[in-house]
């Protein structure tokens, strides 16, 4: 029997709010449901990155998401066998299922990883930790940037931490800046929960090259640079990077720049419009991305190779590459600002 609080949100929810409800429960859904529990629709946490990338606002509810679904929620009766459960799922090839009573009210959530012992393809994960921080001198003098403290530990052993909670084990850590000071301090992994293995780059892959000097991977690769402080729900970049069965799945924030003036419109020497002080949003490179194992071989041997050429090379190879809208926590400390700002927002709150 699920907490079926977990899962219920009201038509009136926004996008935002139901994120939250999905960080909690962890399940990857929620229930809309009317005061006396009777479903209106289910909301994933794969339609709430999808509705993100169409350029719905996440304060817009859960009804305005619903109606870009379109669908009929999928529910069983609540004395439905778990057999029955199992080919309702494979049939529609869903990972939950509301269960309800005669009267048409939720009862219950059936959920697949529950039903039958799943096997999740385990992730390794590969942290960029050897930059040299310049825009941060001189706290970068003695210590390497993702070894800086953000409220009472260093940025890379929260990262760690976050990896760890999310059932990741392996973690290569690649390191030449002050690389001493990375592995005094975590050593082999143990006291983290984690087994660590270090790649020293004897000079500057690249945010893509040190791959090359990994073991050919067998397993999914979560790589991210190591001077990101998030709280991006790994499990879902994971299940979202299944489910749109691409090769490489890129974390990506939106970025709002407001233009301080009006911009005009024109075609040749007409004017066919004029914007004042509009707001131009794109999606960016947050720095985190999720490889298959044939990603590898596209990847130069001991060249300086980036994460935009290895993108642009899987396009070019008609590879299918997707973007995963990181809708939690994130902050790049890549300028004194940044780094004030984690601070602060570590005590705070805003970050916890």
């Amino acid at each position: 029997m699920a907490n079926l609080k977990a899962y219920l949100v009201s038509p009136q929810s926004t996008m935002r709010e139901i994120l939250t409800v999905l960080e909690q429960n962890h399940k990857g859904i929620v229930l809309v449901t009317k005061p006396n529990h009777h479903l209106i629709g289910t909301i994933t946490d794969g339609d709430v990155r999808r509705a993100a990338l169409a350029g719905i606002d996440m304060d817009q509810t859960a009804t305005t998401l619903l109606q870009n679904k379109d669908v009929i929620p999928v529910t069983a009766p609540d004395h439905t066998s778990d057999e029955d459960l199992l080919h309702l799922m494979n049939q529609f090839n869903f990972r939950q299922i509301p269960l309800v009573d005669k009267q048409g009210k939720v009862t219950d959530v059936a959920l697949l990883s529950e039903l039958v012992k799943e096997y999740e393809q385990p992730l390794k994960a590969i942290v960029m930790a050897g930059g040299y921080g310049t825009r941060l001198r001189p706290l970068t003098q003695d210590v390497p940037k993702p070894m800086l403290p953000v409220g009472d530990r260093p940025l890379l052993e929260r990262l760690i931490e976050q990896l760890r909670a999310s059932g990741i084990q392996k973690v290569n850590l690649t390191t030449h800046y002050k690389s001493d000071v990375i592995h005094e301090h975590f050593g082999d992994g143990h006291e983290f929960g984690v087994d660590i293995q270090y790649v020293e780059e004897n000079q500057p892959l690249g945010t893509a090259g040190a791959l090359s000097l990994l073991e050919d991977p067998d397993e999914p690769l979560l790589v991210i640079n190591g001077d990101i402080l998030t709280r991006i729900d790994f499990r879902a970049l994971q299940s979202f990077h299944k489910e749109q069965n691409a090769e490489m799945t890129v974390g990506v924030r939106q970025y709002e720049f407001k233009v301080p003036y009006g911009v005009i419109e024109t075609h040749n020497s007409e004017i066919t419009g004029v914007s004042e002080k509009p707001v131009i949003k794109h999606f960016i490179n947050a720095g985190v991305y999720l490889l298959n194992p044939g990603v590898r071989k596209y990847i130069p041997s001991h060249c300086h190779f980036d994460m935009p050429e290895l993108i642009n090379k899987l396009i070019a190879e008609n590879q299918r590459v997707v973007s995963f809208p990181i809708l939690e926590y994130w902050l790049d400390i890549g300028q004194m600002d940044d780094y004030d700002k984690a601070q602060a927002d570590v005590r705070n709150g805003t970050f916890s």
